[in-house]
């Protein structure tokens, strides 16, 4: 992925554990409430799987770039710029948390609405659409260049499939893409609630740290091809400061989850528990993106590309690091095909509440469910064959709605502190967080059109 790649981030929208009657904002929860929650037992969800759940959305795309900012920033300003953003992201969510327990908003949107109106509202919405539905379209892009492979600048790069069974009309990306979605994707995207994926998360968590991390942690250390890794940024030869701002939106989004918070809290059997989680969540996923970047910048060095996919995809010089190599891709794409219902899941319920907010909820109405479902997961297949190269204008728009919905949305929710719990601090820490967020974002595009 390009540095300025959509995380994965990020990513969804449905209800809280209460039952609420629609409010001045004309909302209307998109899924039963607590109770009505099917294969729930009365404590509700567990903790272990909000925290999939979450780390899932967090750990995307986005991980085959992170060891790219690295080799910018160089190991100890990327390690600090990391814990940075993660103390950054817990303090914003915490921002949303407690303003929800204040107020009757059940959705992200819902908790815009209350301070800024229906335009509030429909700008988490659009944000929240545009990001997701770049990210799904991304998904099955590089699903497709990784089984079935690409050509680009006239160069032919073979995908896995190709290099084991040769060039075959089966192994083509139109149906490859197409098996992937039908057998992996639609079960997953049919299930009506963020719980029933708990099991599917925590299997691409494990892909993310043991079948990618570990495999080119061990291979780099058994052929003694680790190589020379800068402490600080190479300001004399090859990175500028401007550059270094550059690789902060691609953390951001790597860390990017604020609207998976309310469909997961509100299948916890205890709301409070969802900081708990938010907390354990944070903490596994910085230490993945850590062992990532750093092994994968100790295997390639200054050669790392910004997709650290393109360093694998290369043919290697014997049988062990071609298996590494093979596992690596078809992990990441599993990994991929895994994190995609996640994502689907707040798609889903924007539209369906932007749409149908007058309707019964959507866990009700399973025709209209079923028909939303399958009608996004056509269009995002189309898309995804028909122009392969789409996301390289999603990269800019959803570097800036991904900063809107971690740092700018949250921070303007308690500028407004329409429920008067904001604290001094909280504003304080509202102003810097929103200033720091528009500031990268101006550099890290400009710089990125001046240099393309």
């Amino acid at each position: 992925m390009p540095s300025m790649k959509l995380s994965e981030s990020h990513i969804l929208l449905c209800r809280s554990i209460k039952q609420t009657e629609t409010d001045a904002s004309g909302l209307t929860p998109l899924l039963a409430d607590f109770n009505s929650l099917e294969n729930q037992s009365s404590r509700g969800a567990s903790v272990s799987g909000a925290v999939f759940n979450i780390c899932t959305t967090m750990v995307g795309a986005g991980i085959m770039s992170i060891p790219a900012t690295i080799k910018v920033l160089r190991i100890i300003p990327a390690f600090v710029v990391i814990f940075m953003i993660a103390f950054l992201v817990e303090v914003t969510v915490d921002f949303l948390l407690r303003y929800t327990q204040s107020g009757k908003a059940t959705t992200y949107a819902g908790l815009m609405a209350e301070s800024f109106g229906s335009l509030g509202s429909l700008a988490v919405q659009i944000c929240v659409m545009v990001t997701n539905l770049g990210c799904l379209i991304i998904y099955l892009i590089i699903i497709g260049d990784v089984l079935c492979g690409n050509q680009s600048g006239g160069t032919l790069h073979l995908g896995i499939l190709q290099e084991w069974f040769g060039i075959q009309w089966w192994n083509s990306r139109a149906y490859v893409i197409l098996f992937v979605v039908l057998l992996v994707m639609l079960p997953l995207v049919l299930l009506p609630h963020m719980n029933s994926l708990r099991r599917t998360s925590a299997i691409s968590i494990l892909l993310a740290i043991v079948f990618i991390s570990s495999a080119m942690a061990i291979y780099a250390l058994w052929k003694g091809k680790t190589q020379n890794m800068g402490l600080l940024p190479d300001f004399a030869n090859q990175v500028s400061v401007l550059d270094l701002f550059t690789t902060v939106p691609v953390l951001v989004t790597g860390f990017g989850f604020h609207v998976n918070i309310h469909p997961i809290r509100a299948e916890l059997g205890r709301p409070s528990d969802m900081s708990s989680a938010v907390r354990i969540s944070l903490a596994i996923c910085t230490a993945i993106y850590i062992s990532i970047g750093f092994f994968g910048y100790m295997l390639f060095g200054d050669s790392i590309m910004a997709d650290m996919l393109v360093n694998f995809d290369q043919n290697s010089d014997s049988a062990v690091g071609q298996l590494v190599n093979d596992t690596v891709r078809l992990s990441y794409s599993l990994h991929l095909a895994l994190v995609f219902p996640v994502m689907n899941f707040s798609l889903r319920a924007n539209i369906d509440e932007l749409l149908f907010a007058k309707k019964p909820v959507l866990a009700r109405d399973t025709p209209r469910f079923a028909i939303l479902s399958c009608l996004l997961l056509g269009v995002t297949y189309i898309i995804a064959i028909v122009i392969p190269n789409i996301w390289y204008f999603f990269q800019f728009l959803g570097s800036t709605t991904v900063v809107c919905l971690s740092f700018i949305f949250p921070g303007a929710i308690v500028l407004r502190n329409v429920h008067g719990i904001s604290a001094r601090k909280d504003k304080v820490m509202a102003v810097l967080v929103i200033i720091l967020a528009i500031v990268t974002s101006i550099i890290a595009i400009a710089t990125n059109l001046w240099s393309s």
